[in-house]
């Protein structure tokens, strides 16, 4: 219980410290944002694919009441950097996937660029 409230005061810290600071502070950088948008995809097929569309090959989704990865990146609101911010602590309905700095960027870089 005490490592489990520890941990979300960490993912609270970390999501303050970046959204003050900027991305460059996790070391996502502009060099690294455009980092492996292939890489983000494979990911993304991992993890998100159950869930979400995440690409035109994807064999099957399980809903689709969620928005895709292309509605996502069609929404000028959801930017390469809040991307990244959202997913160092993703809302309790995703799955703690404990990404790292490098997967998170590659991710949003994915998303990203599926915009039209």
């Amino acid at each position: 219980m005490g490592r489990m409230i520890l941990r979300k005061a960490s993912a609270v810290l970390l999501r303050a410290v970046f959204a003050a600071s900027g991305a460059a502070v996790f070391g996502l950088t502009p060099s690294a944002q455009a980092a492996d948008e292939t890489a983000g995809k494979a990911l993304a097929l991992r993890w998100c694919a159950a869930c979400h569309l995440v690409a035109e090959d994807q064999p099957s989704v399980s809903s689709t009441s969620l928005p895709s990865f292309y509605d996502i990146a069609a929404d000028p609101e959801w930017t390469e950097d809040r991307l990244a911010t959202f997913l160092v602590d993703p809302h309790p309905a995703m799955p703690d996937m404990n990404l790292g700095n490098v997967e998170i960027a590659n991710l949003a870089a994915y998303i990203t660029s599926l915009k039209p």
